[in-house]
């Protein structure tokens, strides 16, 4: 049970992060569903994170730390805990998107670049970590498969804007 409900609620949380993207993704009239699925993310992302510290840390802190800097020596050689600080950034951050979304969707809608950028580039950056670089067996092809396949779809976007003529 204990697998099962960690290691399905993040690969849940994933599927939910990649469709929101994918909708969002200058596809016009999706808006709903996208933010349907990005809050269906985040949701199973919480749940994903409570499995972890009730499955595996009994809901201590200090083994988080502990396992996370172990793995993070495995896979990098650097014998660092913060990852789990990260991991908090990263549900913050999220989960006031999320909330942003609902509460002011107009504001959402028309923020600036930056601001949309800077939060999405954020937490690419640890579902790539996430995925990539600290996940194994098939989930590790996925994050790869996942990046290169919004990589492509950002370029087609930027393209269609770029070849888009000016307004009068």
């Amino acid at each position: 049970m204990a697998d099962f409900a960690v290691f399905w609620s993040v690969r849940i949380a994933l599927a939910f992060y990649w469709a929101a993207l994918a909708l969002n993704l200058g596809a016009t009239g999706w808006s709903r569903v996208a933010r349907l699925a990005w809050t269906l993310g985040y949701a199973c992302f919480l749940l994903h994170l409570a499995a972890a510290f009730h499955f595996v840390h009994g809901w201590s802190q200090d083994s988080a730390i502990e396992e996370t800097a172990r793995r993070t020596y495995e896979v990098v050689g650097v014998n660092w805990g913060g990852g789990v600080y990260v991991n908090y950034a990263f549900a913050l951050v999220w989960g006031m998107d999320v909330v942003w979304w609902w509460w002011a969707p107009v504001s959402y809608e028309r923020r600036p670049r930056w601001a949309e950028w800077g939060i999405q580039a954020f937490l690419a950056f640890i579902v790539f970590n996430a995925t990539a670089v600290f996940g194994h067996g098939p989930i590790r092809w996925i994050g790869w498969a996942a990046f290169g396949a919004c990589a492509v779809g950002v370029i087609r976007v930027r393209l269609r804007l770029s070849s888009t003529p000016a307004g009068p």
